[in-house]
Order: structure tokens, then sequence, then C-alpha cells
């Protein structure tokens, strides 16, 4: 019997939505550990930073994962946050620059840096596995990549979680560990014309934009970037529509679902097989889940949001 799971979106330190959201499919809180009769909660990571408290969402998650009665996937700012406090052979993993520190500051103002609860929430994150590979459906927090998962099999552990030797490997940006998981928790990426560089949500200046993996490559090399809060001209998506992306993905055969990409609007699956469960709670939109009962194509009816 197959069985039922409630995929729950990034969280960003927003536990009182993320309590309004249990509640709202059915979770009860049960010896202090939120629980659910008949169906099992999973999380795709990003527990922290931006939102109000960062702890609350850690006192949340962690016991329902501890206990099984969630599962999680790692989110990339989890995996920041590991390699901002890890030190490699030229100074942290994660430099400590303004930009990254301030990125990182919800988080460092609820546990700080070097305290004990800093390093257990560390040591906790390094615990989470980078993809469920599930019977009927894949888990994972920006990009179900399968030849990324096969780069760095020798580096994660029999559960997926990633070695401490990996962490290293990673402090290499040209090895092929920070490659991989570069794609699976943060997402392809394309390097865009010099004429044609955007401004993310932090107004960061980018030359690089995210690959929608999730759309074939019959769709024009336009409709498979991502410019998060950023309008093309006509022009622009014309000179796009030119270039091709050399990357090639394979399409999952089975129901797979990410967080990471801060959507927003009413929620709909990205293809029959692909579902964002990540509509911006942080960023004033909502808490998302999607409530799956074995169904081999996503539906748009069984999204929840708070």
């Amino acid at each position: 019997m197959k069985k039922s799971y409630d995929i729950i979106g990034d969280i960003h330190g927003c536990a009182e939505e993320l309590e309004a959201l249990l509640l709202r499919i059915g979770y009860a809180r049960v010896g202090g550990i939120y629980c659910h009769p008949e169906r099992q909660a999973i999380f795709l990571g990003d527990f922290i930073d931006r939102g109000p408290n960062q702890k609350d969402v850690l006192d949340i998650v962690r016991p329902m994962i501890e206990t099984k009665e969630a599962l999680a996937v790692m989110g990339n700012h989890e995996f920041n946050a590991i390699c901002y406090a890890t030190e490699g052979d030229d100074g942290h993993i994660r430099p400590h620059t303004n930009k990254n520190t301030k990125q990182h500051k919800a988080f460092l103002d609820e546990f700080s840096f070097g305290s004990d609860a800093y390093h257990d929430a560390i040591k906790w994150f390094k615990t989470l596995p980078v993809y469920l590979d599930l019977e009927d459906i894949g888990i994972v927090h920006a990009c179900w990549c399968e030849e990324s998962f096969k780069d760095i099999e020798t580096f994660l552990n029999a559960d997926k979680t990633i070695t401490d030797a990996a962490y290293l490997e990673y402090a290499n940006d040209r090895s092929h560990v920070y490659i991989a998981l570069e794609r699976i928790l943060k997402g392809p990426e394309y390097s865009l014309p010099p004429e044609l560089h955007f401004h993310d949500k932090d107004g960061h200046k980018r030359t690089n934009c995210r690959v929608r993996w999730w759309k074939d490559s019959h769709f024009p090399t336009s409709q498979r970037l991502e410019f998060p809060e950023s309008d093309l001209t006509e022009e622009q998506k014309q000179a796009l529509n030119t270039r091709e992306i050399s990357d090639v993905f394979n399409m999952p055969a089975k129901p797979v679902f990410i967080g990471h990409y801060w959507l927003q609007g009413t929620p709909k699956p990205l293809s029959k097989k692909v579902v964002c469960v990540d509509y911006s709670v942080a960023k004033g939109g909502t808490m998302t889940a999607y409530q799956w009962d074995g169904e081999l194509e996503a539906s748009e009816d069984n999204f929840v949001s708070i």
C-alpha cells in the first residue's frame, strides 16, 4: 500500500505559518511533536535564514524528523550554513564576506556563531540527506539530476548524507563535487551574454540565471531560463532564443518534488511530473504543501497554502 505524504516547501524561519499549515492539514501536537495518524510530512529544506523564528522552526521540524513523523532533505541554506561553519585549507569554505554574513544574519542572530547551540544545529544539518529516492516519488531541494547523483555517490553516506570529505572537495569550485552539489542544491545555471545581466531579489547583479530544467528542450531558450523579478524585452528574448542550452536534462519518470524557486501566485505543477512547493513565504507569499496520495501525475487540486 502506498504511503500518503504531505510535502512542505521552504520555511525560512516562518514558524507561525508552518504551524498553521500543519494544523490545517490535520497534524496535531502529541508529546510536543506534530504528527498525523495516517500521513507523513516531507520537508524540502531551507528551514533557516530570512524569517523571524529560526529556533522555533527547528524546534518543530527536528523532533518530527528524528521520530520519523517526517522526512526531509537538505536545502542550500543548510548547506551554506555548514560551509560557513567549516574551515578548509584557505579559511571557511563559505567565506565570511559581508554579503554571505548578511544572507545568514537571521540564523546567526538566534544561534551565535561558535556557541554550543550553533554547533549543535550545524551538526544536525549534516544529518539531512541530499535527496530521497522513494519508491514512487523523488525529493530534492532544487534539481533532480541523476547524473549529478552519480557524480557524488562516493562522497555520500549510505543514507545520502554528505561526507566530511565532500565539503573539503566542494571548496574547489572546479571539482566535480562542487559542480554536482551546486546543481542539486541550487539548480543548474546558464551564463548570460554580457548585455543581459539582471538584479536578483536581494539587489545583487547576476550574470548567470537559473535553468528551468523541468522544461523540455523544444521550448525556446528564453522560456527555459529564470529571471526573478525581471522582465525581458521582446528583443532580449529573441536574442536569447538564438542560443542553445547545452545541458540535457532527462525528465523524471516518477513525480519529483522541489523547493528553492521562490514562486508566486496560485500554486500549480511545473509539469506533469515536477512540483515546486516554494511559494515565497518569507517574502509575503504562502507556506505551501502538496498532498500526494499515489497519483502518477501532479494535480493542481492537491496544493494547500497558508
